[in-house]
């Protein structure tokens, strides 16, 4: 009956992990598939369609792609306050951390990595417990670093035209951020030290002696692609939303 039990749960877990990778998958085919037209005919936002500063607009969270500023709206520097209303909705009062937590503990329960842990409930839940303290280390290490140097810690939507300019400008946001003046770049260190970091602190109680600095590597690799498809998803996330809006009618 236990067995029976555990074989369920993992077909179960299965059937999750292909879900969430085909969803992943859907998002970008309809970025490439629908937008590619779409996008070369908008027009860029106007000085003069330039909304005012608001806490909607400085301090908005998505549950999918994290902080952002949309495009209508002016990258205003935020202050240690704001810094850490932001930080709270990014780490404990919007569902996304939590629903980045459950992919990866999926993943990590199919794989049965580590294998010490098993496949079955004990073994999901040492996973679970280990994704999501990951996960706030690294929005803990990222938003203080950021908070000390004064770097821009949310992705700002592309005020350009057409889909590979957007696109462009989303990867490379994932790799060079503003400063406190908001006009001058650099490096987006915080977001790699902060994944790096996260990564070595919870494999020091993974099991198999695994190499500290590796598991910071892969951490902070994983953060490379990750953060570069959710910039893409941000970016195109109107867009993708009026679509779907559309088809349903």
């Amino acid at each position: 009956m236990r067995n029976t039990s555990k074989l369920t749960f993992r077909r179960s877990l299965l059937w999750l992990n292909g879900l969430f990778a085909a969803a992943y998958r859907w998002r970008c085919c309809l970025v490439v598939v629908f937008f590619v037209p779409a996008c070369r005919a908008q027009v860029g936002a106007s000085p003069g369609s330039i909304e005012p500063a608001t806490a909607q607009n400085q301090l908005a969270v998505n549950w999918l792609y994290g902080a952002y500023i949309p495009k209508d709206a002016p990258i205003v520097a935020l202050d240690g306050k704001e810094r850490y209303r932001l930080f709270i909705r990014q780490s404990f009062t919007t569902p996304g951390i939590y629903i980045k937590t459950g992919f990866f503990t999926i993943h990590d329960q199919v794989r049965n990595s580590p294998p010490e842990w098993g496949d079955g409930f004990e073994g999901f839940a040492k996973r679970l417990g280990t994704r999501q303290t990951q996960f706030l280390l690294q929005n803990s290490f990222t938003s203080l670093g950021n908070a000390m140097v004064g770097w821009e810690p949310r992705y700002d939507r592309c005020k350009c035209d057409g889909f590979w300019p957007r696109t462009r400008h989303a990867i490379v946001r994932n790799f060079v951020t503003y400063d406190r003046s908001e006009k001058h770049l650099r490096p987006q260190l915080m977001p790699y030290v902060g994944s790096f970091g996260a990564g070595v602190i919870t494999a020091t109680w993974q099991p198999g002696n695994p190499d500290y600095l590796v598991k910071g590597y892969q951490s902070a690799v994983t953060q490379a692609w990750v953060g570069s498809l959710i910039n893409v998803l941000g970016e195109f996330a109107p867009e993708i939303t009026r679509k779907l809006k559309k088809h349903k009618k």
